[in-house]
């Protein structure tokens, strides 16, 4: 499959690819190759359950928020087909690409990296991030683990610091001002392998 992968990737898909992204020639193929492996079906694009059986993803609490994002953040029309090609799955799989400084890639800045995580906790979609919203997240991550009171004051206390205006809900930029300190760009990259 390594090879053949490759024949069906025109070398101009591959340069626009490399331009948009800054993933190399042989990552391309690479990620070809998994794509061609996710979609069971051949049909040419991933859905969701596609991503689902994805065995990192489906044992992680956030999965499904996680697959949620990559076809909120696909960056085309298909978004409400719930469908991903194969240049929507590497423009959302470059969000995770370490920062390089010496290049220009727009994919993967702190702050796209920030709008991932900020669409991962905003369950409606609708720009701001409500005591539930968060609620509903943390408790994915924390299950069983503390009780219902504990988990509304964390609630509590998380939006009552990051919600500068106080109209109760964290709007994106209140988002990226609670992120201030931490290494986004660390906690969301992932080495591709070349």
């Amino acid at each position: 499959m390594g090879n053949n992968s490759s024949l069906m990737l025109r070398d101009e898909e591959i340069d626009v690819i490399t331009n948009e992204t800054e993933f190399n020639r042989n990552q391309i193929v690479r990620l070809y190759s998994r794509f061609l492996s996710l979609d069971k079906k051949g049909q040419g694009f991933l859905e969701r359950e596609d991503l689902m059986n994805v065995p990192e993803l489906a044992v992680n609490p956030l999965g499904d928020r996680i697959v949620d994002a990559f076809f909120t953040l696909s960056g085309d029309e298909l978004e409400s087909e719930k469908r991903l090609n194969f240049r929507q799955f590497v423009r959302v799989l470059a969000f995770f690409q370490p920062i390089d400084r010496t290049k220009k890639n727009s994919l993967n800045g702190r702050k796209d990296k920030l709008k991932f995580a900020f669409i991962m906790y905003d369950l409606n979609k609708n720009g701001c991030i409500t005591r539930e919203e968060f609620k509903v997240i943390l408790n994915s991550m924390v299950g069983a683990n503390i009780t219902t009171d504990q988990l509304d004051k964390i609630a509590d206390r998380t939006i009552e610091e990051a919600d500068v205006d106080h109209d109760g809900r964290i709007s994106f930029q209140e988002f990226c001002k609670a992120m201030e300190k931490t290494d986004i760009e660390e906690k969301m990259s992932i080495r591709f392998l070349n």
